[in-house]
C-alpha cells in the first residue's frame, strides 16, 4: 500500500511541478521545523502566563507569530499524540491510545502513511532528533516510516546515562544503538543544528520531539541516576532527586529546552532561512500538576479533562505569519499533517484517509475552521467536544461542561441538559464505531 501511495505521490508531484509558474507552485518549498515538547503544561510558558519559568526563546517565537489558546493533543499521554502527528489520523486508527512500553511488538503500523513519507517524495529531506515513542526503532522506527536520518530514543531514558526504565541504553542512530556522552537535550540540539546546516540548500522537514520535560527530573547539572541491568519502574523512575527538588529540576529542564529551540532558530537566522521556514511548537499532553503548571485547567497528564490535553501551541513564519496574533481556533495534533501538506505543496494521495484538517487558513489568513466534533479515548475515559460543549465520561460518571463559560470544568451541567448529553453520547458512539477498537501491531 505504501509503495502504491508513493508512486501516486510522485505522479502528482510531477503534475504539480509542471504546472504554470503562479501561486504556490512558483514559490520555493518552505522548510518546516516541528518541535514537540514532552509533558509541557498549558501554563508552563511565559507566553501563557507563567512567571516562574524563564522561556525567552519560546516566548519570542510565540510573540512574533500566532499563538493558540484552544489547541489540543490527541492523547493525554505520549504515544497516541505522536501517532496522530505522524499520520494525521485519530491514534485509534493505528491501535495506539496508551503509552507504548518496552516492547518490540507495538508501534504505528508500517502500512500507515506518515508525514515524512508524504514530504520526502516532494523533495524534502526528513530528519528526527529526540524521542520517537511510537514503536521500537529496530522495527517501527523513523527509517521505516519515511525519515532519512534520526538520532532518537524509544522512550524516556536518563538524561545523562541514557538508560531507559527497562535497564537498557536507549539512544539510537537510525536503527542502531549509538550511545555517546552528553545531556540529551544538548544532543538533540547538536544534531538538529547539524541537520539544518547540511540540508540548507534543499527543503527539509526537521521533527524535534524534545525529551524534556518528561521525567526523570534531571537538570543539566544534576547527577546521572539509572544504570543498566535492572528496571526503574518504582518511584526511582522519576530520577535521583528528592521530591522537593522535582520542580527545580523541571524548571531547569524547560530552560534547557528553551535554549535548544533558541539555538535552532538562531541557526536558521544565521543561514538566512527564517523567511522560508515555518516553525511549529506544541506539546504532546499536559503536565503533572505537582511538578508543572496546567494554568487554570482541571486535571493533568493522563486525564481527559482539559489539563490532560489542552496544550501550548504556536507557529512562527517570518514574513508570512503576522506577529502578535492569538487565535481561539480549536485544533488538534492530527491537524498538523494536512496543514503541512497544504503549506508545502506536497500532493495528497487520493486513497489517503485523514481525520485532521488544514490549519493553513488560520495561520496565514485568519480564516475560521468549519465546525466539527472532536473525540478522545483513553482506557475507560471518553470525551467529545462540540463547539463550547464538552462531555466527559468515565465508567459510570458523565459530566458536561460549557468551556466558554467554564474552561476550568468546575460546573457539571449534565443534569440540566439531558438531551444534549444524549446527542453527544450518540456522536461518541458513532465515532467509536468508525475508528474501531485498538488493534495491536503484529
Amino acid at each position: 500500500m505504501k509503495k502504491c501511495l508513493s508512486l501516486c505521490s510522485w505522479f502528482a508531484l510531477g503534475l504539480w511541478l509542471g504546472a504554470p509558474s503562479s501561486g504556490a507552485a512558483a514559490e520555493v518549498r518552505p522548510n518546516v521545523v516541528l518541535v514537540l515538547i514532552d509533558d509541557l503544561g498549558y501554563g508552563d510558558l511565559g507566553c501563557y502566563g507563567n512567571t516562574r519559568h524563564r522561556t525567552p526563546h519560546l516566548d519570542r517565537l510565540a510573540a512574533e507569530g500566532i499563538r493558540f489558546t484552544d489547541f489540543h493533543s490527541n492523547g493525554a499521554v505520549c504515544s497516541p499524540t505522536r501517532a496522530a502527528l505522524l499520520t494525521g489520523q485519530y491514534p485509534q486508527r493505528s491501535g495506539i491510545e496508551a503509552a507504548i512500553g518496552f516492547t518490540l511488538t507495538e508501534g504505528v503500523p508500517l502500512e500507515k502513511t506518515t508525514i515524512a513519507e508524504l514530504l520526502a517524495p516532494a523533495g524534502y529531506r526528513c530528519g528526527i532528533f529526540g524521542k520517537w515513542h511510537v514503536g521500537h526503532v529496530t522495527r517501527f522506527g523513523p527509517n521505516a516510516q519515511g525519515f532519512h536520518e534520526s538520532h532518537c530514543s524509544n522512550n524516556n531514558p536518563d538524561y545523562h546515562s541514557h538508560v531507559s526504565r527497562d535497564g537498557n541504553v536507549d539512544w539510537w542512530k537510525n536503527q542502531h544503538l549509538a550511545d555517546e556522552p552528553g545531556y540529551l537535550t544538548d544532543l538533540v540540539t547538536r544534531y538538529s543544528v547539524r541537520f539544518i546546516r547540511e540540508n540548507r540548500a534543499q527543503p527539509f522537514f526537521l521533527y524535534v520531539p524534545q525529551l524534556g520535560v518528561h521525567f526523570p527530573y534531571q537538570g543539566p547539572g544534576d547527577p546521572p541516576h539509572r544504570t543498566t541491568g535492572r528496571a526503574w519502574n518504582g518511584d526511582d523512575r522519576y530520577g535521583p532527586l528528592p521530591k522537593s527538588q522535582y520542580s527545580r529540576a523541571y524548571r531547569e529542564m524547560l530552560e534547557a529546552v528553551d535554549a535548544s529551540v533558541g539555538e535552532i532558530a538562531a541557526t536558521l537566522d544565521e543561514l538566512g532561512l527564517r523567511e522560508n521556514t515555518l516553525i511549529l511548537v506544541c506539546s504532546d499532553n499536559g503536565t503533572y500538576s505537582w511538578v508543572g503548571s496546567n494554568g487554570p485547567l482541571r486535571g493533568q497528564k493522563g486525564d481527559l479533562h482539559e489539563g490532560g490535553h489542552r496544550v501550548p501551541a504556536f507557529a512562527n513564519w517570518r514574513g508570512r505569519i503576522a506577529p502578535g496574533r492569538v487565535t481561539s481556533a480549536t485544533a488538534l495534533t492530527m491537524d498538523l499533517l494536512p496543514t503541512l501538506l497544504a503549506i508545502s505543496g506536497a500532493p495528497r494521495p487520493s486513497g489517503l484517509r485523514l481525520d485532521g484538517v488544514d490549519l493553513s487558513g488560520v495561520l496565514l489568513r485568519d480564516e475560521l475552521l468549519a465546525p466539527r466534533p472532536l473525540f478522545w479515548r483513553d482506557a475507560d475515559q471518553r470525551a467529545v467536544r462540540r463547539g463550547p460543549w464538552k462531555l466527559v465520561t468515565r465508567t459510570a460518571q458523565t459530566e458536561l461542561f460549557n468551556l466558554t463559560d467554564d474552561v476550568g470544568e468546575k460546573n457539571d451541567l449534565a443534569a440540566g441538559h439531558s438531551e444534549l448529553v444524549r446527542e453527544l453520547k450518540g456522536e461518541l458512539a458513532a465515532w467509536e464505531l468508525a475508528v474501531g477498537s485498538p488493534v495491536k501491531s503484529r
